[in-house]
């Protein structure tokens, strides 16, 4: 299966999830996490063609995509992300998930 497929059916579940069911959230961020840290190079060019609502979901995640990733590659993807679509206002948590990355 395909990352956009595997994608697409974990995504279609986060969207019927009910905003107070904090378990089910937190299993699908999990989901989302697992499919997304498998392979960088992958996700990058997943992301790259995410649509808007999509990648709304997925920026739940950011913090932990780049904590597993440690990927400034990654970050320069998300930014590049946020100028294309900034009414999601994702820039603050691209600036919180860049904190994760490790500096040598």
């Amino acid at each position: 299966m395909s990352l956009k497929d595997k994608m697409d059916v974990i995504l279609n579940k986060r969207k019927k999830i009910n905003l107070n069911d904090d378990y089910g959230i937190e299993k699908s961020w999990n989901e989302i996490i697992e499919a997304l840290t498998e392979n960088e190079e992958r996700t990058i060019k997943y992301l790259e063609n995410c649509n808007k609502e999509d990648l709304y979901y997925i920026s739940e995640v950011f913090e932990d995509l780049i904590e597993v990733l440690q990927s400034k590659e990654l970050i320069n993807c998300l930014r590049k992300l946020d100028e294309k679509f900034p009414e999601l206002e994702m820039t603050n948590d691209i600036d919180i998930a860049e904190g994760y990355l490790e500096t040598p």
